[in-house]
Protein backbone atom coordinates (compact mmCIF):
# COMPACT_ATOMS: atom_id res chain seq x y z
CA UNK A 1 0.00 0.00 0.00
CA UNK A 2 1.05 3.35 -0.77
CA UNK A 3 0.87 6.13 1.51
CA UNK A 4 -0.45 9.64 0.82
CA UNK A 5 2.26 11.98 0.48
CA UNK A 6 3.26 12.96 4.21
CA UNK A 7 1.66 10.03 5.94
CA UNK A 8 4.49 8.52 5.00
CA UNK A 9 7.17 10.53 6.79
CA UNK A 10 4.89 10.64 10.21
CA UNK A 11 7.33 9.00 13.15
CA UNK A 12 5.74 5.82 14.13
CA UNK A 13 4.19 6.03 17.67
CA UNK A 14 6.51 4.65 20.61
CA UNK A 15 5.23 4.60 23.73
CA UNK A 16 6.87 3.75 27.19
CA UNK A 17 5.66 3.54 31.05
CA UNK A 18 6.82 6.25 33.17
CA UNK A 19 8.94 6.53 35.45
CA UNK A 20 11.79 4.38 33.69
CA UNK A 21 13.71 4.21 37.14
CA UNK A 22 12.90 5.61 40.72
CA UNK A 23 15.24 8.06 42.59
CA UNK A 24 17.53 7.84 39.59
CA UNK A 25 18.27 11.83 38.32
CA UNK A 26 20.62 13.60 36.03
CA UNK A 27 19.91 9.97 33.77
CA UNK A 28 22.18 9.57 30.44
CA UNK A 29 21.19 6.77 28.61
CA UNK A 30 23.55 5.56 25.85
CA UNK A 31 22.61 3.23 22.36
CA UNK A 32 25.24 0.61 21.67
CA UNK A 33 25.78 -1.15 18.62
CA UNK A 34 25.80 -4.28 20.42
CA UNK A 35 22.21 -3.76 20.91
CA UNK A 36 22.00 -2.73 24.46
CA UNK A 37 20.20 0.43 25.79
CA UNK A 38 22.79 1.51 28.34
CA UNK A 39 21.44 3.60 31.81
CA UNK A 40 23.47 5.44 34.28
CA UNK A 41 22.36 8.34 36.76
CA UNK A 42 23.08 10.03 40.12
CA UNK A 43 21.75 8.08 42.85
CA UNK A 44 20.41 10.09 46.19
CA UNK A 45 23.29 8.78 48.15
CA UNK A 46 25.90 10.41 45.69
CA UNK A 47 28.35 7.73 46.54
CA UNK A 48 28.76 5.65 43.86
CA UNK A 49 28.09 5.24 39.84
CA UNK A 50 25.65 2.65 38.84
CA UNK A 51 25.19 0.82 35.29
CA UNK A 52 22.06 -1.14 33.74
CA UNK A 53 20.97 -2.38 30.36
CA UNK A 54 18.18 -3.93 28.19
CA UNK A 55 17.57 -4.34 24.75
CA UNK A 56 14.73 -1.89 25.10
CA UNK A 57 14.30 1.05 26.82
CA UNK A 58 11.09 -0.30 28.78
CA UNK A 59 13.55 -2.81 29.92
CA UNK A 60 15.30 -0.90 31.27
CA UNK A 61 12.90 -0.15 34.24
CA UNK A 62 13.48 -3.95 35.50
CA UNK A 63 17.30 -4.23 34.25
CA UNK A 64 19.32 -5.17 37.41
CA UNK A 65 21.62 -2.25 38.61
CA UNK A 66 25.51 -2.99 38.98
CA UNK A 67 27.99 -0.78 40.58
CA UNK A 68 31.23 0.02 38.49
CA UNK A 69 33.15 2.39 40.33
CA UNK A 70 32.50 3.50 44.72
CA UNK A 71 33.75 7.01 45.94
CA UNK A 72 37.05 7.57 47.86
CA UNK A 73 36.81 7.66 51.31
CA UNK A 74 39.70 10.22 51.48
CA UNK A 75 40.82 13.00 49.19
CA UNK A 76 39.54 13.82 45.43
CA UNK A 77 36.19 11.77 44.09
CA UNK A 78 35.51 11.16 47.86
CA UNK A 79 31.70 12.84 48.05
CA UNK A 80 28.94 14.15 45.49
CA UNK A 81 29.21 11.64 42.83
CA UNK A 82 27.14 13.26 39.98
CA UNK A 83 25.96 13.52 36.74
CA UNK A 84 27.45 10.23 35.47
CA UNK A 85 27.42 9.84 31.56
CA UNK A 86 28.58 6.46 29.50
CA UNK A 87 30.18 7.04 26.28
CA UNK A 88 31.76 4.73 23.61
CA UNK A 89 34.82 6.39 22.07
CA UNK A 90 37.42 4.52 19.94
CA UNK A 91 36.64 0.90 21.52
CA UNK A 92 36.40 2.04 24.82
CA UNK A 93 34.01 3.14 27.55
CA UNK A 94 34.29 6.08 29.50
CA UNK A 95 32.27 7.40 32.00
CA UNK A 96 32.26 11.48 32.34
CA UNK A 97 31.31 12.89 36.20
CA UNK A 98 31.23 14.78 39.00
CA UNK A 99 32.45 14.85 41.92
CA UNK A 100 33.42 16.46 45.10
CA UNK A 101 36.60 16.16 48.00
CA UNK A 102 35.99 13.93 51.05
CA UNK A 103 36.94 16.76 53.17
CA UNK A 104 35.38 19.69 50.66
CA UNK A 105 32.53 18.25 49.60
CA UNK A 106 31.83 21.17 47.22
CA UNK A 107 35.17 21.46 45.49
CA UNK A 108 33.21 19.74 42.79
CA UNK A 109 35.56 18.84 39.52
CA UNK A 110 34.93 16.81 36.71
CA UNK A 111 36.74 13.20 36.43
CA UNK A 112 36.68 10.33 33.84
CA UNK A 113 36.55 6.37 34.17
CA UNK A 114 37.62 3.85 31.49
CA UNK A 115 37.11 0.73 30.57
CA UNK A 116 38.33 -1.50 27.47
CA UNK A 117 36.07 -4.60 28.22
CA UNK A 118 33.03 -5.25 25.79
CA UNK A 119 30.60 -5.59 28.85
CA UNK A 120 30.90 -2.33 30.78
CA UNK A 121 28.75 -3.58 33.68
CA UNK A 122 31.58 -6.37 34.13
CA UNK A 123 34.67 -5.34 32.97
CA UNK A 124 36.89 -3.40 35.19
CA UNK A 125 37.75 0.38 35.64
CA UNK A 126 40.21 2.86 35.47
CA UNK A 127 40.92 6.15 36.83
CA UNK A 128 41.88 8.50 33.65
CA UNK A 129 41.47 11.72 36.47
CA UNK A 130 40.43 15.05 36.47
CA UNK A 131 39.07 17.24 33.73
CA UNK A 132 41.73 20.12 33.31
CA UNK A 133 40.28 23.21 32.62
CA UNK A 134 41.43 26.80 32.44
CA UNK A 135 39.86 28.05 35.83
CA UNK A 136 40.26 25.48 39.03
CA UNK A 137 36.70 26.05 40.06
CA UNK A 138 33.28 24.02 40.35
CA UNK A 139 32.87 22.35 37.26
CA UNK A 140 30.52 19.48 36.50
CA UNK A 141 28.34 17.91 33.64
CA UNK A 142 30.87 17.10 30.85
CA UNK A 143 29.29 14.98 27.86
CA UNK A 144 30.98 15.05 24.76
CA UNK A 145 29.47 14.97 20.84
CA UNK A 146 31.15 14.61 17.22
CA UNK A 147 30.16 17.30 14.62
CA UNK A 148 32.10 17.27 11.39
CA UNK A 149 34.24 14.81 12.24
CA UNK A 150 35.52 16.88 15.65
CA UNK A 151 35.14 15.51 19.03
CA UNK A 152 34.35 18.28 21.54
CA UNK A 153 33.71 18.37 25.28
CA UNK A 154 30.80 20.49 26.58
CA UNK A 155 30.40 21.41 30.36
CA UNK A 156 29.15 23.55 33.25
CA UNK A 157 31.66 25.85 35.71
CA UNK A 158 31.72 28.78 37.41
CA UNK A 159 34.12 31.27 35.77
CA UNK A 160 36.12 33.98 38.49
CA UNK A 161 34.88 37.88 37.59
CA UNK A 162 31.31 36.31 36.92
CA UNK A 163 28.31 35.91 39.42
CA UNK A 164 27.04 32.61 38.23
CA UNK A 165 26.76 29.51 40.37
CA UNK A 166 27.55 28.22 35.78
CA UNK A 167 27.95 28.78 32.74
CA UNK A 168 27.96 26.33 29.49
CA UNK A 169 31.52 26.29 27.84
CA UNK A 170 32.65 23.88 24.99
CA UNK A 171 36.24 22.94 23.64
CA UNK A 172 38.20 20.74 21.02
CA UNK A 173 38.93 17.20 22.99
CA UNK A 174 42.97 16.52 23.00
CA UNK A 175 44.75 13.26 22.65
CA UNK A 176 42.31 11.40 24.43
CA UNK A 177 38.68 11.23 26.00
CA UNK A 178 39.80 12.97 29.22
CA UNK A 179 42.22 16.40 27.89
CA UNK A 180 40.74 19.26 25.95
CA UNK A 181 42.97 21.51 23.70
CA UNK A 182 42.84 24.92 22.14
CA UNK A 183 39.78 27.57 22.33
CA UNK A 184 37.70 27.30 25.93
CA UNK A 185 34.51 28.58 24.78
CA UNK A 186 31.93 30.41 26.70
CA UNK A 187 28.53 29.79 25.01
CA UNK A 188 25.79 30.94 27.67
CA UNK A 189 25.75 32.51 30.93
CA UNK A 190 22.54 32.32 33.03
CA UNK A 191 21.13 35.82 32.80
CA UNK A 192 17.14 35.39 32.07
CA UNK A 193 14.51 35.36 34.59
CA UNK A 194 13.50 31.52 34.32
CA UNK A 195 17.85 30.65 34.41
CA UNK A 196 18.29 32.80 37.98
CA UNK A 197 15.43 31.53 40.39
CA UNK A 198 16.72 30.22 43.00
CA UNK A 199 20.34 29.92 41.78
CA UNK A 200 22.05 31.22 38.55
CA UNK A 201 22.58 28.19 36.76
CA UNK A 202 23.20 27.04 33.16
CA UNK A 203 23.95 22.89 33.55
CA UNK A 204 23.51 19.89 31.90
CA UNK A 205 24.13 20.35 28.45
CA UNK A 206 23.06 17.26 25.91
CA UNK A 207 23.11 17.79 22.09
CA UNK A 208 20.85 16.46 19.18
CA UNK A 209 21.82 16.97 16.01
CA UNK A 210 18.76 17.19 12.96
CA UNK A 211 17.83 18.74 9.62
CA UNK A 212 21.06 20.61 9.77
CA UNK A 213 21.53 21.79 13.17
CA UNK A 214 23.05 21.65 16.58
CA UNK A 215 20.60 21.44 19.61
CA UNK A 216 22.22 22.04 22.32
CA UNK A 217 19.46 21.72 25.45
CA UNK A 218 20.95 22.56 29.19
CA UNK A 219 19.23 23.07 32.36
CA UNK A 220 18.46 26.25 34.51
CA UNK A 221 18.12 27.35 38.19
CA UNK A 222 17.34 25.66 41.24
CA UNK A 223 17.08 22.00 41.50
CA UNK A 224 13.58 22.25 42.64
CA UNK A 225 10.07 23.00 40.72
CA UNK A 226 12.22 25.60 38.90
CA UNK A 227 14.67 23.55 37.14
CA UNK A 228 13.96 24.17 33.28
CA UNK A 229 15.12 23.03 29.74
CA UNK A 230 16.81 26.14 27.71
CA UNK A 231 18.11 25.49 24.24
CA UNK A 232 21.08 26.61 22.16
CA UNK A 233 20.73 25.91 18.54
CA UNK A 234 23.27 26.48 15.70
CA UNK A 235 23.84 25.76 12.06
CA UNK A 236 25.71 22.55 11.45
CA UNK A 237 28.34 24.19 9.11
CA UNK A 238 28.82 26.73 11.65
CA UNK A 239 31.96 26.40 13.99
CA UNK A 240 31.00 25.88 17.35
CA UNK A 241 33.80 26.97 19.35
CA UNK A 242 32.07 30.58 18.01
CA UNK A 243 29.83 32.05 20.94
CA UNK A 244 27.98 34.17 17.82
CA UNK A 245 27.28 30.45 16.22
CA UNK A 246 24.80 29.95 18.67
CA UNK A 247 21.05 31.48 19.34
CA UNK A 248 19.77 31.27 22.93
CA UNK A 249 16.06 30.68 22.87
CA UNK A 250 14.35 33.26 25.17
CA UNK A 251 11.68 30.92 26.92
CA UNK A 252 12.53 27.50 28.62
CA UNK A 253 11.58 24.64 26.07
CA UNK A 254 10.13 22.21 28.65
CA UNK A 255 9.23 23.29 32.30
CA UNK A 256 6.71 22.41 35.29
CA UNK A 257 3.44 21.47 34.33
CA UNK A 258 1.41 21.28 37.09
CA UNK A 259 -1.82 19.89 35.12
CA UNK A 260 0.26 16.42 34.66
CA UNK A 261 2.01 17.08 38.05
CA UNK A 262 5.54 17.18 36.38
CA UNK A 263 7.53 19.19 38.54
CA UNK A 264 11.43 20.72 37.98
CA UNK A 265 12.19 18.82 34.51
CA UNK A 266 15.76 19.12 33.72
CA UNK A 267 19.13 17.15 33.14
CA UNK A 268 18.13 15.69 30.33
CA UNK A 269 20.48 13.32 27.47
CA UNK A 270 19.04 12.32 24.02
CA UNK A 271 18.45 8.29 22.77
CA UNK A 272 16.70 6.89 19.77
CA UNK A 273 13.69 4.19 19.80
CA UNK A 274 13.91 0.90 19.29
CA UNK A 275 13.40 1.31 15.95
CA UNK A 276 15.75 4.06 15.11
CA UNK A 277 13.26 6.36 13.28
CA UNK A 278 11.90 8.63 16.74
CA UNK A 279 14.31 10.45 19.25
CA UNK A 280 13.96 10.62 22.43
CA UNK A 281 14.32 13.25 25.32
CA UNK A 282 15.38 11.46 28.53
CA UNK A 283 15.25 13.20 32.35
CA UNK A 284 14.58 13.37 35.48
CA UNK A 285 11.47 15.37 37.63
CA UNK A 286 9.42 14.95 40.82
CA UNK A 287 5.96 14.37 40.84
CA UNK A 288 5.05 16.92 43.53
CA UNK A 289 6.24 19.91 43.71
CA UNK A 290 6.68 21.04 47.24
CA UNK A 291 10.19 20.14 49.22
CA UNK A 292 11.33 20.17 52.67
CA UNK A 293 14.60 22.03 53.05
CA UNK A 294 17.19 21.40 50.61
CA UNK A 295 16.19 19.67 47.40
CA UNK A 296 19.40 18.52 46.67
CA UNK A 297 18.51 16.05 49.85
CA UNK A 298 15.22 14.93 48.64
CA UNK A 299 16.01 11.73 46.74
CA UNK A 300 12.65 11.58 44.66
CA UNK A 301 13.90 12.44 41.44
CA UNK A 302 12.82 9.71 38.80
CA UNK A 303 14.41 8.87 35.65
CA UNK A 304 11.75 9.35 32.49
CA UNK A 305 11.46 9.07 29.06
CA UNK A 306 9.50 10.31 26.26
CA UNK A 307 9.23 10.97 22.34
CA UNK A 308 10.80 15.00 20.48
CA UNK A 309 8.60 15.88 18.28
CA UNK A 310 9.64 18.23 15.06
CA UNK A 311 8.07 21.35 13.46
CA UNK A 312 7.45 21.84 10.18
CA UNK A 313 10.49 24.11 10.46
CA UNK A 314 12.65 21.42 11.41
CA UNK A 315 13.13 22.77 14.86
CA UNK A 316 12.19 20.12 18.41
CA UNK A 317 8.79 19.98 20.35
CA UNK A 318 9.52 19.01 23.31
CA UNK A 319 5.89 19.54 24.56
CA UNK A 320 5.43 19.01 28.13
CA UNK A 321 6.26 16.86 31.00
CA UNK A 322 3.82 14.30 30.62
CA UNK A 323 1.65 12.10 33.14
CA UNK A 324 3.32 9.35 34.74
CA UNK A 325 1.83 6.34 33.13
CA UNK A 326 2.17 5.26 29.44
CA UNK A 327 3.22 7.84 26.91
CA UNK A 328 1.13 9.55 24.74
CA UNK A 329 0.72 9.69 20.80
CA UNK A 330 -0.69 11.65 18.51
CA UNK A 331 -3.42 10.53 15.69
CA UNK A 332 -1.86 12.21 12.65
CA UNK A 333 -4.86 11.97 9.26
CA UNK A 334 -4.21 9.74 6.52
CA UNK A 335 -5.68 11.97 4.03
CA UNK A 336 -4.67 15.31 4.93
CA UNK A 337 -0.94 15.19 5.27
CA UNK A 338 0.57 16.56 8.36
CA UNK A 339 -2.53 17.63 10.13
CA UNK A 340 -3.62 16.20 13.60
CA UNK A 341 -6.58 15.51 16.04
CA UNK A 342 -6.59 18.37 18.53
CA UNK A 343 -8.85 19.98 20.87
CA UNK A 344 -9.23 23.61 20.35
CA UNK A 345 -12.10 25.46 23.00
CA UNK A 346 -12.80 21.16 23.95
CA UNK A 347 -13.93 20.66 20.27
CA UNK A 348 -12.24 18.23 18.31
CA UNK A 349 -10.48 19.42 14.94
CA UNK A 350 -8.08 18.52 12.92
CA UNK A 351 -4.60 20.94 12.48
CA UNK A 352 -1.49 20.78 11.20
CA UNK A 353 1.36 22.60 13.07
CA UNK A 354 -0.48 22.32 16.52
CA UNK A 355 0.72 24.36 18.88
CA UNK A 356 1.13 23.57 21.71
CA UNK A 357 1.90 20.43 20.88
CA UNK A 358 0.44 18.77 24.29
CA UNK A 359 -3.14 19.73 22.39
CA UNK A 360 -2.81 16.86 19.94
CA UNK A 361 -1.16 14.37 22.34
CA UNK A 362 -3.38 11.56 23.57
CA UNK A 363 -2.91 8.71 25.97
CA UNK A 364 -4.74 5.50 24.44
CA UNK A 365 -5.48 3.75 27.96
CA UNK A 366 -8.11 1.00 28.72
CA UNK A 367 -11.68 1.89 27.65
CA UNK A 368 -13.69 3.74 30.13
CA UNK A 369 -16.07 1.30 29.36
CA UNK A 370 -14.10 -1.69 30.24
CA UNK A 371 -11.77 -4.43 28.81
CA UNK A 372 -11.89 -4.56 25.16
CA UNK A 373 -12.02 -0.87 24.40
CA UNK A 374 -9.56 1.78 24.16
CA UNK A 375 -10.32 5.68 25.43
CA UNK A 376 -7.75 8.67 24.62
CA UNK A 377 -7.07 10.63 27.21
CA UNK A 378 -6.10 14.22 26.94
CA UNK A 379 -2.33 14.58 27.56
CA UNK A 380 -2.61 18.25 28.78
CA UNK A 381 -6.01 18.25 30.59
CA UNK A 382 -5.54 14.43 32.38
CA UNK A 383 -9.04 13.33 33.43
CA UNK A 384 -10.25 14.48 29.67
CA UNK A 385 -11.21 12.18 27.13
CA UNK A 386 -12.02 12.46 23.51
CA UNK A 387 -15.45 11.68 22.85
CA UNK A 388 -18.89 11.98 20.99
CA UNK A 389 -22.10 13.80 22.00
CA UNK A 390 -24.25 13.50 19.15
CA UNK A 391 -21.95 12.57 16.75
CA UNK A 392 -19.98 15.38 17.24
CA UNK A 393 -16.50 15.05 18.76
CA UNK A 394 -15.63 16.75 22.00
CA UNK A 395 -12.83 16.51 24.50
CA UNK A 396 -14.96 17.00 27.80
CA UNK A 397 -14.32 15.80 31.51
CA UNK A 398 -15.36 12.42 33.00
CA UNK A 399 -18.03 12.90 34.86
CA UNK A 400 -18.85 9.49 35.58
CA UNK A 401 -21.92 8.63 33.70
CA UNK A 402 -22.31 5.10 31.97
CA UNK A 403 -23.44 7.69 29.20
CA UNK A 404 -19.81 9.32 28.83
CA UNK A 405 -18.09 6.27 29.64
CA UNK A 406 -19.78 4.86 26.37
CA UNK A 407 -19.34 8.52 24.75
CA UNK A 408 -15.81 7.96 25.25
CA UNK A 409 -15.02 4.49 24.54
CA UNK A 410 -14.15 2.85 21.05
CA UNK A 411 -13.24 0.02 19.95
CA UNK A 412 -9.50 0.00 18.39
CA UNK A 413 -9.79 -1.90 14.72
CA UNK A 414 -7.07 -1.82 11.76
CA UNK A 415 -7.74 1.04 10.04
CA UNK A 416 -10.50 1.08 7.42
CA UNK A 417 -8.08 2.96 4.64
CA UNK A 418 -5.65 -0.70 5.28
CA UNK A 419 -2.76 -1.85 7.29
CA UNK A 420 -0.31 1.22 8.72
CA UNK A 421 -3.41 2.86 10.33
CA UNK A 422 -6.27 2.59 13.07
CA UNK A 423 -9.96 3.24 13.10
CA UNK A 424 -11.71 3.59 16.13
CA UNK A 425 -15.00 2.15 15.89
CA UNK A 426 -17.68 3.54 18.14
CA UNK A 427 -19.02 1.03 21.05
CA UNK A 428 -22.47 2.44 21.88
CA UNK A 429 -23.22 3.38 17.54
CA UNK A 430 -21.58 -0.05 16.09
CA UNK A 431 -20.33 0.63 12.58
CA UNK A 432 -19.46 4.09 13.28
CA UNK A 433 -16.25 5.48 13.49
CA UNK A 434 -13.99 8.29 15.00
CA UNK A 435 -13.26 10.10 11.18
CA UNK A 436 -12.59 14.03 10.23
CA UNK A 437 -15.08 16.19 7.79
CA UNK A 438 -14.25 19.70 7.24
CA UNK A 439 -11.93 20.07 9.73
CA UNK A 440 -13.76 19.00 12.21
CA UNK A 441 -13.91 15.21 14.44
CA UNK A 442 -17.44 13.42 14.19
CA UNK A 443 -18.46 9.75 14.62
CA UNK A 444 -20.21 9.14 11.61
CA UNK A 445 -21.24 5.47 10.25
CA UNK A 446 -19.23 3.83 7.47
CA UNK A 447 -20.92 4.26 4.26
CA UNK A 448 -18.25 2.22 2.37
CA UNK A 449 -16.57 4.84 0.01
CA UNK A 450 -13.06 5.84 -0.22
CA UNK A 451 -13.29 9.20 1.55
CA UNK A 452 -15.06 8.06 4.17
CA UNK A 453 -12.41 5.16 4.83
CA UNK A 454 -9.55 7.51 4.57
CA UNK A 455 -10.90 10.32 6.68
CA UNK A 456 -11.61 7.44 9.38
CA UNK A 457 -7.86 6.20 9.47
CA UNK A 458 -5.07 7.37 11.33
CA UNK A 459 -1.42 7.11 11.74
CA UNK A 460 -0.60 6.91 15.31
CA UNK A 461 2.84 9.23 15.62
Amino acid sequence: MILPPGAAHASPAVQYTNPIAARRADPHVFRHTDGYYYLTATVPEYDRIVLRRATTIQGLAGAPETVIWRRHTTGEMGAHIWAPEIHFINGKWYVYFAAGRADDVWRIRMYVLESAAANPLTGAWTERGRITTPWDTFSLDATTFVAGGVRYLLWAQQEPGIATNSNLYIARMGANPWTITGTVTRLTVPTLAWETRGYKVAEGPAVLQRNGRLFLTYSASATDANYCVGLLTASASADPLQAASWTKSPNPVFASNAATSQYGPGHNSFTVSEDGQSDLIVYHDRNYRDISGDPLNDPNRRTRVQKVYWRADGTPDFGIPVADGVTPVRLMSYDVAGSAVRHWDYRARLESNVTPLADSQFRLVTGLSGAGTVSLESANFPGYYLRHRNHEGWVHQRDGSALFDADASFTRRTGLAGSGTVSFESINFPGYYLRHRAGTVWVERDDGTTAFRNSASFILE
